[in-house]
């Protein structure tokens, strides 16, 4: 199976990459960000 990649690292991308591992969970996704730091929020 082909990666999914996500370009952006901030909430939408984030929120979109949990969602795929969620439904998914043996898909692999890649995020990819010029970003310093990746959204997180506990």
């Amino acid at each position: 199976m082909e990666p999914i990649v996500v370009i952006g690292a901030v909430a939408a991308g984030m929120s979109a990459a949990s969602t795929i591992k969620r439904f998914l969970p043996e898909q692999e996704v890649m995020v990819f960000g010029k970003e310093a730091y990746i959204s997180y929020g506990a």
